[in-house]
């Protein structure tokens, strides 16, 4: 594992300089595993997991042109964001990305200087550590680290604000959805997401600075960006004790209009609750599909999801239902749910 105290820029700000070196002093568990492994032609094979297909290309072409061509040839999906930042320069963002090598060209042949949008769940997934004025996502990094949540990433890439891209290979039969949680300063992209990659630069108060690969690891392997996600998940703050539930519009209103303001790392834990209240306050499961589906769409939640997520709620409340369970009258009570 090709690691260093220089893989933190020394230009950064000194906190953040020390925190980024004291992280990679300290051992990977993954370093010292008894796991045995062996390559061939590209394919990891590790001992106890199965084979899985390490899609990047570990020698990148310096020119961002040929660096986007050189991951379309891998297989990996790309798209063109505008140079110096991160934003999609194609029309639907993200679900524009190909590897069409033809389509891949043009693209930077018109934007020579455009940055590499990846988009992830296909190929690989990347566990992104921030790093912002407010705070950093070292800390939680390093308690994940000594649990042995993060052994098995394929890459490293340093990014501009000094934080650290983790690349872990997707799991072709479990699809893992992207996820934020920004009091731990830590995000996950994976279905429904994307990365910008290297040699991509990103303007910042010090300049133009690059995405930089800064270590590969040995042997990739899958990763559960679930069991992550749920231990940076506090558990709900305990309601108030609900008062019985009218089946009125407007109440039924309201709690719609909760759900189509949801924010991002919510939407899909605050749809199910919001649709097991209403199912066990009597609707059906065509109703709440009629009252939550237009208020979760309004959200960005993709119509399959919503679904899946008001079905499951509906069985549930149909096994657990209690009477005295309602939803609270009033939406404002439901403001301090964390997911």
């Amino acid at each position: 594992m090709e690691v260093s105290e220089n893989a933190c820029q020394r230009t950064l700000p000194k906190p953040t300089q020390q925190r980024c070196r004291t992280f990679w002093k300290t051992p990977f568990t993954s370093r010292t595993a008894a796991a045995t492994s062996r390559k061939k032609e590209g394919v990891v094979f590790v001992s106890h997991h199965e084979v899985t297909v390490w899609p990047l290309p570990r020698n990148l072409p310096g020119t961002l042109t040929d660096a986007a061509a050189a991951y379309a040839a891998a297989g990996l999906p790309v798209f063109p964001c505008v140079p110096g930042a991160k934003h999609p320069l194609t029309t639907h963002g993200y679900r524009d990305a190909s590897t069409d090598l033809a389509r891949v060209r043009r693209w930077w042949w018109r934007t020579p200087e455009a940055n590499i949008g990846i988009a992830t769940g296909t190929g690989f997934d990347v566990l992104d550590v921030d790093v912002h004025a407010i705070g950093t996502g070292f800390k939680v990094l390093r308690t994940l680290q000594r649990e042995d949540f993060i052994g098995g990433w394929g890459q490293a890439v340093r990014s501009p604000s000094g934080g650290v891209h983790f690349y872990y290979p997707s799991d072709p039969d479990r699809e893992q959805r992207s996820w934020s949680r920004g009091t731990s300063h830590m995000d996950f992209r994976g279905v429904g997401g994307y990365i910008i990659a290297p040699p991509s630069r990103i303007a910042t108060g010090h300049g133009l600075r690059r995405y930089e690969v800064i270590a590969h690891g040995r042997t990739p392997r899958l990763f559960d960006a679930d069991a992550i996600r749920a231990l940076l998940t506090p558990p709900p703050p305990a309601l108030p004790r609900p008062v019985v539930f009218p089946r009125s519009v407007e109440s039924v209103g309201r709690l719609a209009n909760w759900v189509s303001r949801l924010p991002e790392g919510n939407r899909n834990s605050g749809l199910f609750w919001a649709a097991c209240r209403l199912a066990e306050a009597g609707l059906t499961e065509p109703e709440l599909r009629g009252v939550l589906e237009p208020a979760a769409a309004a959200t960005a939640l993709e119509t399959r999801e919503i679904v899946a997520t008001i079905r499951s709620a509906y069985r549930t409340a149909q096994l657990a239902y209690r009477p005295a369970d309602a939803i609270p009258d009033t939406p404002g009570a439901l403001t301090g749910l964390s997911r």
